[in-house]
């Protein structure tokens, strides 16, 4: 069965096209400042020096975990020549919920890194003994390591005192050499899409951190362009019609510049050649793609939600559709009071506010918001905001699909009113 039909792909390297995969620097367009940064930032681990600590941040898709990923695997490749042990311990701090979580993935990371055994369990134990066994085995493995802290700012846990649990981790990581419970050289590399991040850290753990900056804007669309022709030898040479790249650069560049939506669509559009059993990839395939993630996958998704994700999504969608400020973003603190009198109407059961944050955050993954930490000032603290990446009325027409919803129907203009009034009262104080 699988051999039947089977023709010949219009790839020859899918890896190429793949946003994850590492790629050699001269593939690498548009991020020439940023490059000449983070190697003169790394280049003293090469001299036996401890390299800065640093600060990635800009839009996602703007190539910040390709730069780093890129100069560090340059950087373990020399230390090798050199019998100097370099290691890098990489983490998405995306689906991490807690510090002690957190810590565990890195003593994970490290273990695999160097095929060992992990030593401590994922519960049970303490997170400083978590700590314990994460630098035994760089004391034990390496010279000097890099830690990579990808979506440093999704990882707030449970927060006591207002300190969130990034905050925490940089402190004890950027310390570490210095309180002797690391003996070689250590650094870490934070990466983030909220330009606001250090704004939200602790003082000590930013006097500790203190990172050396690293922009990354977005791509526009001649760079766009470039990075296609760059992975163009992913498909056979003969495999591409000449209106492919243009195509895909464009509809990349309305997606405000991320390069790796337009390698999701630049694949795409090739596995749907090979699926029809095209021998070339056409303008006709691309716009094919491009219609299939408009459809949104997103609402697709919504509709295998559990009731209480879909009412938390409803509400802060309603924020969105009804908020007369331009971006559309919506405070948790808004959000929540919305849920609490839709669940109020739907007599539905409800969740603390924590619940309802972590509910909306989840769907992040999912790719139908996009999430940031704010301040409310000295004083105010802190709270989460959302953004939608696609139209929430859209989104409130398919979540009152669910007949476990759809007595909200044919109150909207009481939703509206409730909407204002809750933003009016948090824009005042």
């Amino acid at each position: 069965m699988l051999d039947e039909g089977a023709g010949v792909s219009v790839f020859v390297n899918r890896d190429l096209v793949e946003p994850d995969t590492i790629i050699d620097e001269e593939r690498i367009v548009g991020r020439d400042d940023q490059l000449e940064s983070v190697v003169s930032f790394l280049k003293p681990a090469l001299q036996g020096n401890r390299p800065p600590n640093m600060l990635l941040y800009g839009p996602a898709g703007t190539g910040k975990s390709l730069i780093i990923g890129a100069v560090t695997q340059q950087i373990v490749d020399l230390c090798k020549s050199n019998s100097e042990r370099f290691g890098v311990i990489d983490i998405n701090c995306q689906p991490i919920n807690t510090l002690d979580q957190a810590v565990y993935e890195l003593v994970q990371t490290v273990a695999k890194d160097v095929d060992t055994a992990v030593g401590v369990p994922e519960t049970g134990v303490s997170t400083k003994r978590k700590y314990r066994r994460l630098y035994e085995l760089i004391n034990e493995y390496y010279d000097s390591v890099i830690f990579i802290l990808d979506e440093i700012d999704l990882l707030v846990g449970r927060r006591t005192n207002e300190e969130p649990a990034y905050s925490k981790l940089l402190y004890q990581l950027s310390r570490a050499s210095n309180t002797n419970e690391i003996e070689g050289r250590v650094s870490v590399a934070a990466l983030t899409n909220d330009p606001k991040f250090m704004e939200n850290i602790d003082g000590r753990a930013e006097s500790s951190f203190n990172p050396r900056d690293v922009y990354f804007p977005d791509y526009d669309a001649t760079q766009l362009r470039k990075i296609l022709e760059n992975r163009r030898d992913a498909f056979r040479p003969d495999a591409l019609s000449d209106d492919v790249i243009p195509l895909v650069a464009a509809f990349a560049a309305q997606s405000h510049g991320d390069a790796r939506k337009a390698i999701d669509l630049f694949r795409g559009a090739g596995d749907l050649a090979d699926e029809r059993g095209d021998e070339r990839v056409t303008e006709t395939h691309v716009r094919e793609s491009q219609e299939e993630i408009d459809k949104d996958r997103s609402l697709k998704l919504i509709e295998g939600l559990t009731t209480q994700k879909k009412i938390s999504l409803y509400s802060t969608a309603a924020v969105a559709r009804y908020s007369t400020r331009s971006g559309s973003s919506v405070p948790s603190p808004v959000g929540f009071k919305v849920y609490q009198w839709v669940t109020d109407e739907l007599d539905a059961d409800q969740m603390t506010r924590e619940t309802y944050v972590k509910y909306v955050k989840e769907l992040s993954t999912y790719g139908l918001i996009s999430t940031a930490r704010r301040s409310r000032g000295r004083g105010g603290g802190m709270y989460m905001e959302f953004t939608f990446t696609s139209d929430p009325t859209a989104m409130m027409e398919r979540l009152v699909e669910d007949t476990r919803l759809e007595h909200i129907v044919g109150q909207e203009e009481l939703l509206q009113t409730v909407v204002k009034a809750q933003l009016q009262s948090f824009h005042e104080r």
